[in-house]
């Protein structure tokens, strides 16, 4: 079944993100025991709390988006099966509201990469630039991640449109 296979490749490439912001996490935190055990200076030193404060966000943004897209790839199954009209509805509205939330995020990601930028540039203490570096690194990593995530969200959107318009088609 066509939206059965398109549903699932999408719900394994949001695994697969996942499992990169995973990866991604553990490089920060395994930077932040490198600050910690071998950072000798002051500015080393304030990297060592801002870095495990954005990588366990990072565990947690990964955590999420695996533990929601993981169930979905059998409830897709079960769902597309059961009533596929209905199926291709719902994945549309939910579709739908993640370009939303999306848009949102870009507004926001960019005012966090410029606020950390001005907290380098104006702030003096190295716990302050630090945690501006930090901010710019969290803010990069996550618009890479979303900025995929928009894309294969827009294409899947599109796609379902394309089915729902089908005559005689679900």
């Amino acid at each position: 079944m066509e939206i059965l296979k398109l549903s699932t490749d999408w719900a394994k490439a949001e695994v697969f993100s996942a499992k990169m912001v995973g990866l991604l996490s553990i490089v920060i935190l395994m930077s932040a025991f490198g600050f910690w055990y071998w950072g000798k200076t002051t500015m080393a030193r304030a990297f060592i709390w801002p870095l495990v404060v954005s990588g366990l966000f990072l565990v947690t943004v990964g955590a999420g988006l695996f533990f929601a897209n993981k169930p979905r790839i059998a409830q897709f199954e079960q769902a597309a099966t059961q009533d596929a009209s209905a199926f291709v509805k719902q994945e549309l509205q939910r579709t739908a509201k993640s370009q939303k939330e999306l848009a949102t995020v870009f507004k926001v990601l960019p005012v966090l990469l410029a606020l950390s930028g001005l907290m380098i540039l104006f702030l003096s203490s190295a716990n302050w630039r630090a945690i501006g570096i930090t901010l710019g690194l969290l803010a990069i990593v996550l618009m890479a991640v979303d900025s995929n995530t928009d894309a294969r969200n827009t294409i899947y959107h599109e796609q379902l449109k394309k089915i729902d318009d089908e005559p005689g088609r679900p």
